[in-house]
């Protein structure tokens, strides 16, 4: 359980080149027959970072709904088939963008003449992108192995209002769960 831990925060802190859309990633026990799972309970995990009560609501809901439309029903005593916990984080990457004058037009020969070095300037800047992450853990309630996980990235707008951040929640959400239950292949 250590070792899950330890790898879910690894996860959750590495540096991830997702500044250009979402990046979604499961995982699953192949050996598990997901279709024996059909009520869930939301659990917190030891020791895992987790978001604010508003955003964790929302993730919540965002979840339940998802869920839902998969045919699992939501409970909150221990007799679910699933526990459910999730971690989540943000980091920050650092974005560097140059500037030149010099508009590719360098000294050199110039209709018979010599024109000396270029004459350009390059400037730059440097901006933070906040990157957030999101762990999705699905445990075998029968004896706590860890069945599923789902792991997704985003680059965050810091500006974007509450309800489209909302609205970007769920979608990620959406995404997240599109192949939950995995696949049965025979």
């Amino acid at each position: 359980m250590k070792r899950i831990l330890f790898l879910s925060t690894l996860i959750l802190f590495l540096a991830t080149s997702c500044a250009l859309g979402q990046d979604v990633r499961y995982n699953f026990d192949k050996d598990i027959n997901f279709s024996k799972f059909k009520t869930y309970k939301w659990v917190i995990l030891k020791d895992a970072p987790t978001a604010n009560d508003l955003v964790t609501k929302q993730l919540k809901d965002a979840v339940d709904a998802e869920l839902a439309n998969k045919g699992l029903t939501k409970i909150d005593d221990d007799t679910a088939n699933l526990f459910i916990g999730y971690q989540a984080g943000v980091g920050q990457e650092k974005q560097f963008t140059s500037f030149s004058s010099d508009w590719g037009y360098g000294g050199g020969w110039y209709r018979g003449g010599w024109y000396g070095p270029g004459g350009g300037t390059t400037t730059g800047s440097t901006s933070t992108i906040y990157v957030g992450q999101l762990v999705l853990d699905m445990y075998d309630s029968t004896n706590r192995d860890l069945v599923w996980r789902g792991v997704a990235s985003k680059t965050l707008d810091s500006k974007a209002k509450p309800d489209k951040q909302e609205k970007k929640l769920a979608k990620a959400v959406k995404k997240l769960l599109k192949n939950y239950p995995p696949a049965v292949k025979s």
